[in-house]
């Protein structure tokens, strides 16, 4: 007994004066990205919408740190969610506009700059992460943006500009998420999935039962059939939840949220309003951004503005990564960053003018600035438009324009803007 009392006690020095172990990769927290796609930032029932239900997505908000003034560096799609990867301006990373004919020619040039870009799973793929890209996706294969699996081949040729068959996810279940979550589990490799489902996006087909529900509440059977969409995309984005519960991950996850670029439905035609995708409006650039990570982050509200530019250096800062010096976000898990009250943006051509000058697709320049969104022009697009200035505190709308009421707030937002280009 006495040998043994010894033995037991040279194994416990022994380990007590060792150096700690390094931990597994799996103590690192997972990522998952949700991306609505063309909402507009008040059709969420935690933002007040009175129709529409969005019961998860009102869990999830409860859950995290809701920032309801969030904003897109540009209300397109390719260029909002091209940012959202790699925390970059469109001018910064050259993504300006949308695909158009010759398709694979303009794709071209986009994988290029992604190549050359820092994006989420690429950095986090330096790190031991595996990745998952599902849903939209402009830049060819997943590969290009860094996913170590994913469901967009990128040949336009046979699926469009958009994602191939990644746009069946949502729409058609969850494959393939389960099982990628099943072999980071086994690889006890820690993970990170972009759920970008085309939803609510057009086409607006959502199950009969949703329709019926909405239909009777709306004179517009188009208003009726996107008001369905949202909340089948509500229902996708519960069962994801649902999915990291049952999988057991959910407590070491990251959640965050953002849209693509607003939605406003007009009543004739399934169709968006001029002041929502697009534009320089409110109704085209706003969106609820939400961060949720169990243990680490107080569920509340943030008085301050985020934006799409902000995903991927909080990623990075969750998962105790450098974030690199190119990146023109920052992290929301700094409080300090949580009472931001300025932010500027801008709004591109959809068909490039030319495709390597971000300079030469530019339509307008915005800015937030407390109360006050400027609105400026490019004065080679739009030579006959006038600047716009709003309250938008008090008019979030954008209904009353102050610009002649108030010249030197234009001149000094206009010198701001100028001096961030």
């Amino acid at each position: 007994m006495r040998n043994l009392f010894y033995v037991l006690l040279a194994v416990l020095v022994a380990a007590l004066s060792a150096e700690p172990t390094k931990a597994q990769p799996t103590d690192k927290p997972n990522v998952l990205l949700i991306i609505s796609d063309d909402q507009h930032y008040g059709d969420y029932g935690f933002m007040g919408h009175p129709v529409i239900e969005t019961p998860r997505l009102d869990q999830l908000a409860a859950e995290s740190l809701v920032f309801r003034r969030g904003y897109v560096s540009t209300s397109l799609c390719c260029p909002s969610l091209a940012s959202m990867i790699t925390g970059q301006y469109p001018r910064h990373n050259g993504i300006t506009g949308n695909l158009v004919n010759p398709l694979a020619e303009q794709q071209a040039v986009y994988v290029e700059f992604m190549l050359k870009a820092p994006t989420i799973p690429r950095i986090l793929g330096e790190h031991g992460y595996l990745s998952l890209q599902t849903g939209k996706w402009w830049h060819g294969n997943f590969a290009n943006g860094g996913f170590t699996h994913g469901m967009s081949h990128g040949d336009v040729t046979r699926g469009g500009r958009h994602g191939d068959q990644g746009l069946i996810i949502g729409r058609e279940g969850l494959n393939p998420i389960p099982g990628f979550i099943d072999q980071a589990k086994a690889e006890e490799k820690p993970f990170m999935i972009w759920y970008a489902p085309f939803l609510p996006h057009t086409p607006h087909t959502p199950p009969d039962r949703l329709f019926e529900k909405y239909k009777t509440k709306t004179d517009s059977p188009h208003i009726a059939r996107y008001w369905a969409m949202c909340e089948w995309f509500d229902e996708s984005c519960g069962q994801l939840l649902d999915l990291l519960e049952e999988k057991g991950v959910a407590e070491n996850t990251i959640v965050l949220y953002v849209c693509d670029n607003g939605w406003i439905n007009l009543p004739g035609r399934g169709a968006y309003a001029p002041r929502s995708k697009r534009s320089p409006y409110d109704g085209g650039l706003r969106t609820p951004i939400m961060v949720k990570w169990p243990g680490h982050l107080e569920p509340g509200e943030a008085d301050g503005i985020a934006t799409n530019l902000d995903l991927l250096p909080t990623v990075l800062d969750a998962c105790g990564v450098k974030v690199p010096d190119t990146v023109d976000g920052v992290s929301l898990l700094v409080p300090e960053n949580q009472k931001r009250v300025a932010f500027t943006g801008a709004v591109y051509s959809h068909d490039a003018v030319d495709i390597r000058d971000p300079a030469a697709n530019l339509l307008y320049r915005w800015r937030i600035d407390g109360q006050w969104k400027l609105i400026e022009p490019s004065p080679a697009r739009l030579p006959d438009e006038k600047p716009e200035l709003y309250n938008i505190l008090e008019d979030p709308t954008e209904q009353n324009d102050l610009a002649s009421q108030h010249p030197d707030v234009i001149e000094r937002m206009k010198k701001q803007i100028d001096a961030e280009w």
